[in-house]
């Protein structure tokens, strides 16, 4: 860790409450949720941590107190530093965090993919709703308990059912995580596949070009 990136003594002076947090890379400290707005606007304006490079959630499953923390990475474009940032929900039954919307315009898009995948609301965000998956899916895919291969949903979309040919997709489609041994497939020619195809299994795959 170089100097540039020891905020941890000056934060801890000015907020009691923040403490250090492992990292295997990058200075890293946990922070209350009622600081965490304060921890990242002094970060900002005082360490030169000027861009929110980026802003997601960790799921700890279900039955974890707090069950959900999320995580900001930021980072100065003047010295090249890096910090992360996380904060505990402390409500697992309606996590919230405060928007990163008035420190960073960036914070927008991620909180709206955070709140759309894992569930958390951002109070003070200026647009909160779904980013990826359309208004009124009933699930949030990132969370632990989403099953890999997808849940069968009925599309909103008429035109889309009629271009897809069904009423029901599993959404999320199938996904990730991708796996392929060495040697198994070229990745710079072809996708790995899914650990789980169990939606797929006995579905007629489409005629090849």
């Amino acid at each position: 860790m170089s100097a540039a990136t020891a905020v941890t003594p000056a934060l801890s002076e000015k907020f009691p409450q923040v403490a250090p947090r492992a990292s295997l890379d990058h200075e890293a400290i946990n922070v209350p949720a009622g600081a965490v707005l304060d921890v990242l606007r002094t970060l900002r304006d005082a360490h030169g941590f000027d861009f929110l490079a980026d802003l997601t959630a960790i799921d700890w499953a279900e039955g974890t107190t707090p069950r959900f923390t999320i995580v900001y990475h930021l980072r100065s474009t003047t010295t090249h530093a890096y910090v992360r940032v996380a904060a505990d929900c402390p409500d697992s039954a309606a996590p919230a965090m405060p928007s990163a919307c008035g420190l960073w315009a960036a914070a927008d898009w991620h909180e709206r993919e955070v709140f759309d995948m894992f569930g958390i609301r951002f109070p003070g965000h200026p647009d909160l709703r779904r980013i990826l998956m359309w208004d009124g899916y009933p699930h949030h895919p990132l969370r632990k308990e989403f099953p890999l291969a997808g849940v069968e949903t009925e599309l909103p979309d008429a035109a889309i059912a009629a271009e897809t040919g069904a009423k029901v997709i599993a959404a999320p489609m199938a996904g990730g995580p991708f796996v392929a041994s060495s040697g198994e497939i070229n990745l710079t020619e072809a996708e790995p596949r899914a650990k789980d195809e169990s939606w797929n299994e006995g579905r007629a795959k489409p005629a090849q070009d």
